[in-house]
């Protein structure tokens, strides 16, 4: 479709049956607007760019003539449309500018209107890490970018820059996880023994959190918000809820991915790259390898609840179900770590109530 300066977005509202969201029939009006002033006569063609959990859509503008400045240059370009009532832009615009200052590829923001929740971006491409690698593009060499990208994200630390992720956020997160996927997904009303180990378990994780090294944290540096891209690779997306906390936590969602597995001795390498180039630069990682790798398990733990409460909640309040195929491979990682740590032993009889298996009885020398 080409569009010009004033032209009709109705096709904006188009329902998103996987993402369904509640139309705002003055958006496209007030957006077309806002581009035609932006733009002045340019003719572009826009189709929507990307899917997202949030109120937050995506659509991307290609050129049909060579743009003005200051976009000169640019064949395309991504615009944000974000209610105001429901999301707010300016950690977006924060945290993109706190990545590129410390070297990392996240979007420029060429334009903004945080009235109306615009916001106009760099384009990144369409290539997530998720669809090169079902193209069969080498995992070793994507993901250790990556890696590289997290230790120059957080050697810029700087605890006056972000929120704090305290000890009220991280027992959010893990309210979740009853709220939502025990008590709406699961259908199970908890026993006060439950209820009671559940609140122990939780206090470990939340100490275990607090007791690591604090730093820079995306929160959701994985697979689908990274861009396979030809310069400065990997792209950044989805990071505008970034806070200050645990070193571990990036390199959960990275390696103990909810779209992607990979066996633990692949998981080991990177974890073991990554532990090595950040003592390099001077993070400030565990001394000893497995005692920075309990960090990174016990970190898993309390992001995997998150995750798993997320997703029951996308769905039974949300209408977004695309997210339950997902549950149980995170399930799976929360199993893994919990057999390993005699802490979490009560956590995993609970995961076997929960889906209905048999507890397996193993024997320590």
């Amino acid at each position: 479709m080409q569009v010009q300066s004033g032209a009709s977005f109705e096709w904006l509202l188009m329902p998103d049956t996987r993402f369904p969201l509640a139309a705002d029939s003055s958006r496209p009006a007030a957006l077309a607007a806002w581009l035609g002033a932006l733009f002045g006569g340019n003719a572009y063609t826009m189709t929507p760019a990307s899917e997202d959990a949030s109120f937050r859509r995506y659509f991307r503008v290609v050129f049909q003539t060579p743009p003005p400045a200051p976009y000169a240059g640019q064949s395309s370009l991504i615009v944000m449309d974000a209610p105001p009532d429901k999301e707010d832009c300016r950690p977006f615009i924060k945290v993109a500018a706190l990545l590129r200052d410390c070297g990392v590829n996240a979007p420029k923001v060429y334009a903004q209107d945080l009235t109306r929740g615009f916001l106009l971006l760099s384009d990144l491409g369409d290539t997530t890490y998720q669809t090169a690698l079902e193209r069969g593009a080498d995992a070793q060499a994507l993901y250790l970018d990556a890696i590289t990208a997290l230790v120059a994200w957080q050697r810029g630390a700087n605890p006056l820059l972000l929120p704090a992720y305290d000890e009220a956020l991280l027992r959010r997160e893990l309210d979740l996880f009853p709220d939502w996927f025990v008590a709406k997904h699961c259908g199970h009303d908890l026993h006060d023994t439950e209820r009671t180990m559940l609140e122990r378990t939780f206090a470990l994780l939340i100490a275990a959190a607090q007791a690591q090294p604090q730093v820079f944290v995306h929160r959701d540096y994985h697979v689908r918000n990274l861009m396979d891209v030809a310069e400065n690779r990997p792209g950044v997306l989805d990071f505008q809820d970034a806070v200050f906390g645990p070193i571990t936590y990036d390199l959960v969602s990275l390696l103990r991915d909810a779209y992607v597995a990979w066996e633990e001795e692949q998981q080991l390498d990177w974890a073991i790259r990554y532990w090595e180039r950040a003592r390099a630069a001077g993070l400030p990682v565990a001394a000893r390898f497995d005692d920075f790798w309990r960090d990174f398990e016990w970190m898993g733990v309390q992001r995997h609840l998150k995750v798993v409460g997320i997703f029951a909640r996308l769905w039974h309040r949300d209408g977004k179900d695309v997210y339950l195929a997902d549950v149980p491979r995170v399930l799976s990682y929360l199993r893994h770590a919990c057999a390993r740590y005699t802490e979490l032993t009560p956590l995993l009889r609970f995961l076997d109530v929960l889906e209905k298996r048999e507890p397996i009885i193993g024997y320590t020398f």
